[in-house]
C-alpha cells in the first residue's frame, strides 16, 4: 500500500504542477468588468493571457454524466451554435472554467502549501528537539515546558489568528500592493503559520532520539576526542535520525494539506484568483440547493483531497515500517 500510495501522490503532485502554467490567468470572455474580483485580479495580474470562453457554457455537468433534459437541450443549443460539443470531462464552473484544470491547479496550491509546511516544520523540529536533548538538564526543561505550554493551545485556532491579522494588514493596505501580491503574502502566511505550530511533536520526538543516542559510544568516543558540537550533529547525530524525520515528514504533510483546505474553505487561506481544493469545495457547497444540485463542483475537489490525504498516509506508514528497526529485525 505503500509504494501505491507513493505512486498515486507522484502521479498527483506531476498533475497539479504541470497544469498551473495553464490555468493561472485564463477566466472567461467578458467577465474583465465584472464584480466577481477573482476575475478581475486575474485580469490585472495575468493581462497577456485569456482564455476566450462562452458564458453560456457555465455550470456545464460532466461530459459523461446524465444530465437532466434542460441540460441537455442547453448543451444541444450550444452545440448546434458553436459547430462543436462543449467537452468537460469533471464539468465547468459558473465562470465556464474547466473543473479537471481547477482541481489540477487547486492540487498544485495545496500541494505545495503541504510541502513547504512540512519542511519548515521538520527544520524547526528538528533543531530544537536537537538542542533540548543533546544539552539536558535545565536547558531541555525550559524548553519542553515552552512546547508543552504550546500544545495546550488550540493550534488551528493560532493559524485563524495569524491569518486573520495578516488578511487585516493587507487590507489596511490596500491600493499600495501591486496587483498579485495580495496572493502571494496570503500564500507565505498560510505556510508559514501552518509550519510554524506544526512542529511540537517533530520536537519531542528528535529529543527523544537525541537522548538516546548521545548515550551510545560513538557519541562519547566524539565528545572525548573534542569533536565540535556542529561537526557531531552534522555526521553523527543527523544520519541516525534521519529514519525518523522522513516518517514525521511524511505524516505532517496530510496534516498541512488539510489544515490549508480547512482555512481556504472558511475563506481565510488562498483566495481567488488563486485555486485550492479548499477554495473549490467551497464554492462548490454553494451550488447544492433542491432546485439544481451542481454536484460535481463539490464532490471531485473534496475527491481529491480525500484520495491524496489518503495516499500520503499510506506513504507515511510503509516508511515507518521501513525505518522501524524492531521491524527489521523481527523480519530478519
Amino acid at each position: 500500500m505503500g509504494w501505491i500510495g507513493g505512486l498515486i501522490v507522484l502521479l498527483m503532485l506531476l498533475s497539479c504542477l504541470l497544469s498551473l502554467p495553464y490555468t493561472f490567468g485564463r477566466i472567461p470572455a467578458g467577465m474583465e468588468g465584472a464584480a466577481d474580483e477573482g476575475a478581475a485580479l486575474a485580469a490585472a495580474a495575468f493581462p497577456q493571457r485569456f482564455e476566450a470562453t462562452n458564458l453560456d457554457e457555465a455550470l456545464l455537468p460532466p461530459t459523461w454524466a446524465p444530465m437532466a433534459e434542460d441540460e441537455r437541450q442547453r448543451i444541444d443549443d450550444l452545440t448546434a451554435s458553436q459547430g462543436r460539443r462543449p467537452v468537460h470531462l469533471l464539468g465547468s464552473d459558473r465562470l465556464g472554467r474547466d473543473v479537471l484544470v481547477r482541481c489540477l491547479a487547486g492540487g498544485g496550491i495545496s500541494l505545495g502549501i503541504g510541502l513547504a509546511a512540512a519542511v519548515i516544520s521538520v527544520v524547526i523540529g528538528t533543531t530544537y528537539g536537537a538542542i533540548s536533548g543533546y544539552f539536558g538538564g535545565r536547558i531541555d526543561a525550559a524548553l519542553m515546558r515552552i512546547v508543552d505550554i504550546l500544545y495546550g493551545l488550540p493550534y488551528i485556532l493560532m493559524v485563524v489568528l495569524l491569518a486573520v491579522a495578516v488578511d487585516g494588514l493587507i487590507e489596511r493596505m490596500g491600493s499600495d500592493l501591486r496587483p498579485g501580491m495580495r496572493q502571494v503574502i496570503n500564500v507565505i502566511t498560510l505556510l508559514v503559520a501552518i509550519g510554524g505550530v506544526s512542529w511540537l511533536t517533530m520536537a519531542r520526538v528528535i529529543r527523544g532520539q537525541v537522548l538516546s543516542l548521545k548515550q551510545q559510544p560513538f557519541m562519547e568516543a566524539c565528545r572525548a576526542i573534542g569533536v565540535p558540537l556542529h561537526r557531531q550533529f552534522i555526521r553523527h547525530l543527523l544520519p541516525n535520525l534521519m529514519g525518523p524525520i522522513i516518517v514525521y515528514a511524511t505524516l505532517t504533510v496530510p496534516s498541512a494539506i488539510l489544515s490549508e483546505s480547512f482555512l481556504s474553505f472558511l475563506g481565510i487561506g488562498v483566495k481567488e484568483p488563486l485555486p485550492s481544493w479548499g477554495n473549490l469545495a467551497a464554492d462548490g457547497l454553494s451550488e447544492l440547493n433542491i432546485v439544481r444540485s451542481r454536484w460535481w463542483l463539490l464532490f471531485w475537489p473534496c475527491l481529491f483531497v480525500g484520495m491524496t490525504l489518503l495516499s500520503l498516509n499510506f506513504v507515511g506508514e510503509g516508511l515507518r515500517e521501513a525505518f522501524d528497526p524492531r521491524r527489521r529485525v523481527a523480519g530478519e
